[in-house]
């Protein structure tokens, strides 16, 4: 067993905490209070290899593994988990519908423009009463000759405003509830497919989020992805990959916000001494450090089990739990600890304890973790 991270890997956190910290950093407060998605630099990341991270060449990747893709995500979250949870939805559920459930063709033709970072990708399962009950939804795909027609609504879907390919879940047979739910491609410009309302939302503002809707959608059959009633099984096991993104997002957001804790406490004094002299808060800032670290081990584990083909659902439940928990938890004391300053825009852990709010609910609320990590107990 090796907890040390190889040369090359280190090459790649160095090289993308640094463009993190030039590159995105910079206007990270500008782009939260507008709500405006830095598009130019999502760009430049696929330039630089990211985006497709831990696929192969062929299909537009860098042919590089999973521990290779979350550390990524959690350097670019440590600065801004806007563009790290847009990052993961592209890699981790656009491109894991396809990859899980598509054929070779399919993969060829629908991963390159997502996976090279000429696109954003969308993934489009929750609707409005089906959260975490994915089978409940009641979008349908019905075949008309050589086409499907779709009709529905999909909400919460980050990258919906900006993306030009998304993975839509649909009922291709209602009556079979989840196992009748079909996967599908669909491209921004299909005639009858739309954007609806953008979310106005408390945390990971600069991300853009949207519902998609579906009035007599036609797509071609050649855009199911696997075949019908491979839905489900498609969503859960591309959600298993997305949860070890979001846990690399949590974790990142845990880390950023310990890292400004740690350098306030060292330069801001109170009653003639730094602040880091209170053993209060030493000892503190001593137990956030063991959290984060156990985190970022648990996530590493779920990275590795699915780069290695071992099973990791089971892994990517309890990092996703752990990495989001820390995060909530960091954030929530990096802003007590630096007190007035801690609640101020500028020092931005209010931001981060925002951003970190929401990775306890989506790809799976921590209590669905919960429960998926209690089943595999007692089996």
């Amino acid at each position: 067993m090796n907890f040390q991270l190889s040369e090359e890997r280190q090459q790649l956190q160095e090289t993308v905490r640094e463009f993190a910290q030039k590159e995105l950093e910079p206007d990270v407060l500008a782009r939260d209070e507008k709500g405006e998605y830095p598009l130019h630099l999502y760009e430049k990341m696929g330039e630089m290899g990211l985006i497709g991270l831990p696929y192969s060449i062929e299909y537009g990747g860098s042919g590089k593994d999973y521990l290779d893709y979350a550390i990524a995500v959690e350097e670019i979250s440590k600065v801004d988990a806007s563009v790290g949870i847009s990052y993961s939805v592209s890699t981790s559920l656009y491109g894991g519908s396809i990859s899980n459930g598509g054929s070779e063709e399919q993969k060829r033709e629908f991963l390159p423009n997502v996976l090279s970072g000429k696109s954003l990708g969308s993934f489009g399962l929750t609707e409005p009463d089906a959260g975490s009950d994915a089978g409940g939804c009641i979008t349908t795909a019905v075949k008309k000759g050589d086409n499907y027609i779709l009709n529905g609504l999909k909400c919460f879907n980050t990258n919906g405003p900006l993306s030009q390919h998304f993975a839509v879940y649909a009922l291709t047979q209602p009556e079979l509830g989840s196992k009748g739910l079909s996967c599908f491609y669909v491209k921004k410009d299909t005639p009858g497919f739309s954007i609806g309302k953008i979310e106005n939302k408390m945390g990971i503002r600069s991300a853009q989020v949207s519902e998609l809707l579906f009035e007599n959608c036609e797509i071609p059959e050649t855009a199911l992805i696997g075949k019908e009633g491979d839905g489900f099984k498609i969503a859960m096991k591309t959600l298993d990959g997305g949860r070890i993104g979001v846990a690399a997002q949590g974790l990142g957001i845990a880390e950023g916000a310990f890292e400004i804790a740690r350098k306030y406490l060292m330069t801001r004094e109170q009653f003639n001494k730094p602040l880091y002299k209170n053993q209060y808060l030493a000892f503190k800032m001593a137990e956030l450090e063991c959290e984060i670290e156990q985190a970022k081990y648990m996530l590493y584990k779920a990275a590795l089990d699915k780069s290695e083909g071992r099973p990791y659902t089971i892994s990517a439940a309890k990092a996703k739990l752990v990495c989001t928990e820390a995060a909530m938890h960091v954030t929530t004391e990096a802003v007590q600890m630096l007190g007035g300053n801690g609640f101020m825009k500028e020092y931005h852990v209010e931001r981060m304890m925002r951003d970190a709010k929401i990775t306890q609910i989506y790809e799976g609320t921590n209590e669905i973790q919960k429960l998926i990590i209690s089943g595999s107990l007692f089996r």
